[in-house]
């Protein structure tokens, strides 16, 4: 170890490390930034996105869907402009609503995708495109590489990875950035918000231990989402999750820990215990290895990121 570098300070230099934070501090002070483009800024991501860029001084133009539907090819070009960075979060995520209306789905996650990198190509403007550990079939048991071979097993699925296709053939230079079980943990919908409820009741939880993935901050992936767009990275696939990997159960349990709850309230219990419209894969943790030797750094652990978005809602134990 060199002379002066505490034992912590290489997990520290990861997105969401005091470290990291404090170097793109100073990366923001010395650069002027181009103006970043956010379809889908009324979902999570992209509300939490608009947010944290503009926080660093950024100018940001956030669209909802009713103001650039993407699945227009006229809106789309009305608002792209040369120089722009294009993030885009606009998505259809209703994984199990997607089985009953397959077009809507596809228009959203597929069609989309491509007038978005269409419009950038023609305005030589910069595409960074979300998508989902759901392109994976589930079938293997270490954390998915860029490169591997994929197999969505539901319409959601098929449809972001006919997004991903549409997006790379119509703007070779777009990025595609995968990420998983993405959350805030606020008062909203997502699995931890939802589990924080539960906590705060007496009444055991039933939840599917055979799911296993990468529970990802909101503020971790925007902050990696913002760190493709200013670097010079020249894989067009990434990965950004959390590091590491958990079941569904092992996560609830997290969560009833860190709110204080009794853990042993959460009872773990197969998925055919809950059966959903749309299968989800049985595994589909990421690997950031990959991503990180392209120069993107790489992510926290995903209970060092679950502290942390529970201590931003004032609700994580002493």
């Amino acid at each position: 170890m060199r002379a002066g570098i505490s034992p912590g300070y290489w997990r520290d230099r990861r997105i969401g490390g005091s470290a990291h934070r404090r170097a793109r501090l100073e990366t923001v002070a010395e650069r002027n930034w181009d103006r970043i483009v956010i379809p889908g800024a009324g979902g999570m991501v992209g509300r939490v996105l608009a947010a944290q860029a503009r926080r660093e001084g950024r100018e940001v133009l956030a669209l909802t869907s009713a103001r650039c539907d993407i699945t227009d090819p006229a809106a789309v070009t009305r608002v792209i402009e040369p120089g722009d960075v294009v993030i885009s979060c606009a998505a259809y995520t209703k994984v199990d609503a997607a089985e009953a209306e397959p077009e809507r789905a596809h228009a959203v996650n597929a069609v989309g995708p491509g007038n978005l990198a269409r419009a950038c190509a023609a305005a030589g403007a910069r595409l960074i495109h979300i998508s989902t550990d759901y392109v994976f079939s589930g079938t293997q048991r270490r954390p998915y590489e860029i490169d591997d071979e994929t197999g969505p097993l539901s319409v959601y699925g098929r449809t972001k990875l006919a997004g991903e296709s549409a997006v790379l053939e119509a703007l070779p230079g777009a990025h595609v950035v995968r990420t998983a079980w993405v959350y805030e943990g606020g008062d909203g919908g997502d699995f931890v918000a939802v589990m924080r409820r539960l906590a705060a009741g007496d009444q055991p939880v039933e939840v599917v231990a055979d799911q296993i993935g990468s529970p990802t901050y909101v503020a971790d992936l925007a902050t990696a989402l913002l760190e493709v767009a200013d670097g010079d990275i020249a894989a067009p696939v990434l990965h950004a999750a959390n590091e590491g990997e958990a079941s569904r159960f092992e996560q609830a349990q997290a969560v009833f820990e860190a709110v204080g709850a009794d853990p042993a309230r959460v009872r773990p219990v197969s998925s055919e215990r809950h059966p959903r419209p749309a299968p989800r894969p049985p595994y589909s943790a990421l690997s950031g290895r990959r991503s990180a030797e392209a120069g993107l750094t790489p992510l926290r652990p995903w209970r060092d990121a679950l502290t942390s978005a529970l201590d931003a809602h004032g609700v994580a134990a002493g």
